[in-house]
């Protein structure tokens, strides 16, 4: 099977390059081969299903990293019969008049190839994820997490969750990837931090979302009530004739936006109807029933 250079084909130079550039290589790509506007290029189908190809591949994320590591392996290779023809080249024309001097080129040539085919190369990166509370990464923490390694053992590592990291956000630990060969670094560890919802707060974008619970005459007469703001007692102010599913918003007690600031803090009513009553609150709720006017049935 053809090796096919994808960068090549997207006239790109190197394989560090981000998703947006991939993007904007195989726009121009197809513009300048379209062929629409080739139409004496009877090559110019195949070359555009190539830059198809190439971008399917290189805008996946995984299908990329698979693709880098023969890419690489390709280009090292390629470097290396490169070397050897220059070094021919330069031995057909000045080897005799060297050799009087130096001796034999052919085993420095060798011994410089084998040096170069012993570069160092780094390790590949590892990815994982977490799950941590909302409040937990709020104030931050130490979590210890145990993964396998490539050797098949375990080993325990401690992440320091910064507070108020983001959903989706990564932590880097340098070194704790995969092995490199002939002397290069080890990759990295990258572990994703997912924000998990408990049953107090739901976190979305940086505002949080809790739930108030009222009784009819708190909802009828209006209240002050504190709400637990996930660092801190706040004071709410309920209005009369509230009913459930209205939202009320305290500003600025929501989660870190990674400024210094915090989003809002949204609280859902809730209005709860006593399942058991006393023989004294029967009789007031009959009589309101007689004295009460309304009917939510007709308004």
């Amino acid at each position: 099977m053809v090796f096919k250079d994808y960068y090549k084909i997207l006239e790109l130079k190197t394989n560090k390059i981000s998703t947006e550039e991939i993007k904007n290589a195989y726009r121009m790509a197809v513009k300048k081969n379209h062929p629409d506007l080739n139409l004496k290029n009877k090559l110019a189908e195949e070359k555009i299903k190539d830059i198809n190809e190439a971008y399917r591949i290189l805008s996946d994320a995984t299908a990329k990293r698979k693709y880098d590591r023969i890419w690489t392996r390709n280009n090292n290779a390629k470097k290396q019969q490169e070397y050897k023809n220059q070094n021919k080249k330069a031995n057909s024309v000045f080897g005799e008049f060297f050799g009087m001097f130096f001796g034999n080129l052919e085993n420095k040539k060798d011994t410089v190839i084998k040096k170069y085919e012993k570069n160092p190369i780094k390790g590949e990166n590892i990815e994982t994820s977490i799950d941590v509370d909302i409040e937990e990464v709020f104030y931050g923490l130490d979590k210890k997490i145990s993964l396998r390694t490539t050797d098949g053992k375990m080993k325990v590592y401690t992440v320091a969750i910064p507070a108020g990291i983001r959903n989706g956000e990564k932590i880097r630990l340098l070194g704790q990837g995969k092995a490199g060969t002939n002397g290069g670094k080890n990759g990295d560890l990258f572990i994703r931090v997912n924000i998990k919802n408990n049953d107090k707060f739901t976190l979305k974008g940086n505002d949080l979302y809790t739930n108030l619970y009222l009784t009819p005459w708190e909802a009828a007469l209006g209240t002050k009530t504190e709400v637990y703001s996930i660092d801190e007692e706040s004071t709410l102010f309920v209005p009369s004739g509230i009913e459930t599913g209205e939202m009320l918003k305290i500003e600025g007690k929501g989660y870190k936006d990674g400024k210094g600031s915090r989003g809002d803090l949204f609280v859902k009513v809730n209005i709860m109807v006593p399942k058991k009553l006393s023989n004294e609150e029967k009789e007031l709720f009959k009589k309101l029933s007689t004295i009460s006017n309304f009917n939510p049935r007709n308004s």
